[in-house]
């Protein structure tokens, strides 16, 4: 039962990281969409 349990909810974890990630407008841009994001929090 723990076994499971264990495997379904780290796959649904997984599917809904692929699911939020694939689901971005910006990775359908060439340039990154560097103008916000993880990148213009880096930069000083």
């Amino acid at each position: 039962m723990i076994d499971g349990f264990s495997i379904l909810l780290t796959h649904g974890l997984m599917l809904l990281a692929a699911w939020r990630m694939l689901s971005r407008p910006d990775l359908d841009r060439e340039d990154g969409g560097a103008d916000k994001g993880f990148a213009a929090r880096r930069k000083p």
